[in-house]
């Protein structure tokens, strides 16, 4: 299975479980609220509370009573330090004797002690400066049996907060949620739902990023087309790096300056979504660039320089500059999608619709005041940047894959090109060799032709000798008809049909042997090679030679057919034939043993049929 399917298949089930993050979230009020039901625990709403860093409960100061959940900017703007909270309460009732109590609390921030009738049994960290940072772990606080009352139990509560300008985002601004008394089997149960999808699933979405986001630096590292894998990569890894406060409550910094590096981290991420999506659409903008590089250094610039204490503000409206941003760079990227890459499109679409969707349901989920009452963005956010991840990873490993087939298609067509330049090499290596060859026959028969043919014919018309001239004639015959092998073009069957009758009819009615010829064309304008003319000329004159020395015979048939791509010439003759004590014995002799070789030179055949009395026959079949 290819890289692309098993990412696709990752995608689909990143997506879909980011989705589900906005019906589990409310699945939980549901089910938290018919758990309150069933179970004998006590939901308190209202509590006194008290200003002062004191040891304890500053009972002789004044005291005022609260609605739970209390967030601080609503109910005290612009106050940043210490709050008690005081309850008093019965155990609820229909509780066992061994059933351990506890207190449940959903949110605080940043960070609290627990006392019960006056004794300290929990604290979250550290509560002076730096102060453990716990506003997104919910809290569960055992209650000893022993330092229960029957009745009338005070449960006090010293929160340690900052005021919502001084940091920035609300999520982090002070406040108190419900608190639940019951028991801990209970509680306890409620707790590690919210625990795990507070906290943990954000702990491995972030571990998860990481991954993913190296495996992409790596791809857009040593694929330097595809650069926005690098920048999708670093933004993942710096998601993750955000979630540092899940796994350090206690940071050796001030809040202020936390808060502000929080804040200086959104431009960099913000700048490489931007980059990342610029970059998958092929539109390399230099001067875009140049501005989201200005813009990582003047935001965090301004933060530093401007005031600390409306750090809120400051953020809030540079939180809107980058949301606006992305939604530009979102737009260009879904255009371009609609025009070039379809299926991308209606991803991008899905992404846009599910984070609107999550920012409805997170100000839907918000409490009475303006305190956040859900973690839902915390892991769905993750969840979806995974998602995108490794549709990014799928997109990568789908364009590889079709690189890869390039590559094959490339190196087949090359190996092709190679064949037929190799094959183009050797046919014009043969053409250079034909050509050299003809060009020495033509040599060989001019020379043929002018010396030896003049010598010839000189010694046919002086020679004084009716043998010498004779044979000085037949060789003249012969040296023509090597010359023509060797510079003749091919002819018509027709034409060599004619002449192998003249030079036939002349020789054996020279011998007093009749001779019958038959030929049969079906096309007269077949043309038979200068090569094939010679061969079978020969042959023929063998045959007719071994006729007129042999055979004895009084007449000769000869028959020549031309037809399927085939010439077929039978020579026979009614002489005496061939004894039987030469049987077998017929290619020792060089005549038919050079008749036989001619024919299989040229793919051809060459038979002899004969028997005592009955003549001989010589059937030469050869290919044209």
């Amino acid at each position: 299975m290819y890289l692309s399917d098993v990412s696709r298949y990752l995608t689909k089930y990143l997506c879909h479980l980011a989705c589900g993050a906005l019906l589990l979230a409310l699945s939980f009020s549901a089910c938290a609220a018919v758990s309150e039901s069933s179970i004998p625990t006590r939901v308190v709403t209202q509590a006194f509370t008290a200003n002062g860093n004191t040891a304890s409960f500053p009972v002789h100061g004044p005291a005022t009573q609260v609605t739970l959940p209390d967030d601080w900017s609503v109910s005290r703007p612009q106050y940043e330090g210490y709050i008690w909270y005081r309850v008093n309460y019965d155990p609820p009732p229909g509780i066992g004797d061994n059933e351990i109590l506890a207190l449940y609390i959903g949110r605080v921030c940043s960070n609290l002690e627990v006392f019960l009738n006056g004794h300290r049994i929990f604290s979250g960290g550290r509560m002076s400066t730096p102060v453990a940072r716990n506003c997104h772990r919910p809290q569960l606080v055992r209650l000893p049996a022993a330092l229960l009352k029957a009745r009338n139990n005070a449960l006090d509560l010293k929160v340690r907060g900052y005021a919502l300008e001084h940091v920035s985002s609300s999520m982090r601004a002070a406040g108190l949620s419900k608190l639940r008394i019951g028991p801990l089997s209970k509680l306890s149960a409620s707790w590690r739902v919210v625990e795990f999808w507070s906290v943990t699933a954000a702990k491995i979405a972030a571990v998860v990023l990481v991954v993913l986001g190296m495996l992409m630096i790596a791809g857009g590292w040593f694929h330097r087309g595809s650069s926005y894998l690098l920048c999708f990569g670093l933004l993942a890894v710096g998601s993750a790096a955000l979630t540092a406060h899940l796994w350090v409550s206690e940071l050796p910094v001030a809040n202020v300056a936390v808060e502000m590096a929080i804040c200086s981290a959104y431009a960099p991420l913000v700048g490489l979504g931007v980059m990342s999506m610029v970059r998958f659409v092929k539109m390399r903008l230099r001067w875009i660039e140049v501005l989201l590089i200005l813009q990582c250094l003047l935001f965090p610039a301004l933060l530093w320089v401007g005031d600390s204490q409306r750090l809120y503000s400051t953020a809030s409206a540079w939180y809107w500059v980058l949301v606006l941003e992305v939604l530009a760079a979102a737009v260009v990227c879904l255009r371009v999608c609609w025009w070039r890459q379809r299926t991308e499109f209606w991803f991008l679409i899905e992404v846009v619709l599910l984070l609107v969707l999550l920012h409805a349901l997170e100000v839907a989920l918000r409490g009475p005041t303006a305190m956040p009452q859900s973690y839902v963005p915390q892991f769905a956010l993750p969840l979806l940047a995974m998602a995108i991840c490794l549709r990014q990873v799928q997109v990568f490993a789908r364009t590889l894959r079709v690189a890869e087939v390039s590559r094959a298609t490339l190196e087949s067509r090359i190996q092709e090109a190679t064949v037929e330049v190799e094959r183009n090499f050797a046919q014009l290596a043969e053409l250079r060799v034909e050509q050299v060859t003809a060009k020495e026959r033509k040599r060989i028969a001019a020379d043929l032709h002018d010396d030896l043919g003049a010598k010839l014919l000189t010694i046919v018309h002086t020679s004084e000798s009716e043998s010498i001239s004779t044979l000085a004639r037949e060789a003249l015959e012969e040296m023509r008809l090597s010359v023509r092998s060797l510079t003749a073009k091919p002819m018509k069957v027709t034409d060599a049909f004619a002449d192998w009758r003249a030079e036939t009819v002349s020789r054996l009615g020279q011998a007093g042997i009749e001779v019958e010829w038959g030929s049969a064309i079906e096309d007269a304008n077949q043309l038979i090679s200068a090569r094939g003319f010679v061969q079978t000329t020969r042959i023929l004159r063998e045959a007719v030679n071994n006729i007129i020395k042999h055979s004895a015979a009084s007449q000769c048939d000869v028959r020549c057919t031309v037809g399927e791509g085939e010439l077929a010439l039978v020579v026979q003759d009614n002489g005496r034939g061939i004894p039987l004590e030469l049987d077998g014995k017929l290619d020792r002799g060089h005549g038919m043993s050079s008749m036989k070789h001619r024919a299989k030179q040229m793919q051809g055949q060459c038979l002899v049929e004969s028997g005592p009395g009955y003549g001989t026959a010589i059937r030469l079949t050869l290919p044209l």
